[in-house]
């Protein structure tokens, strides 16, 4: 385990690498805006489907990049599905606030 860690991050480390891991803090850039707009609205303000998606297709990428070995891909990945999980949990939350919203109105009766 710890041969693996020090090969993918330590032995192949290089200017290519740099270079990649800049551009994934970019590529995640736009993940992080999003998310800060999410949390200050208290709601997830892109469809459900965005963050299924990108749950799915991320902890796939990460697959992937541990099997590639490629430190860039793993941890881009791997903090992205954070992203993904913490929207997925704010819609549950919105969904159970509107049931329970609307549990507590009631009809009246004529």
């Amino acid at each position: 385990m710890w041969s693996y860690l020090y090969h993918v991050f330590i032995e192949q480390f290089d200017l290519w690498i740099v270079l990649g891991f800049f551009a994934q803090a970019m590529f995640t850039a736009r993940f992080l805006v999003q998310w800060i707009a999410s949390e200050r609205a208290r709601r997830s303000v892109v469809p459900f489907a965005f963050w299924t998606f990108s749950l799915i297709g991320g902890a796939l990428l990460l697959l992937y990049a541990l099997h590639r070995r490629d430190p860039v891909f793993i941890l881009g990945q791997a903090t992205g599905l954070i992203i993904y999980t913490r929207n997925i949990m704010l819609i549950a939350g919105e969904k159970k606030r509107a049931i329970a919203e609307t549990e507590s109105i009631e009809i009246p009766r004529s």
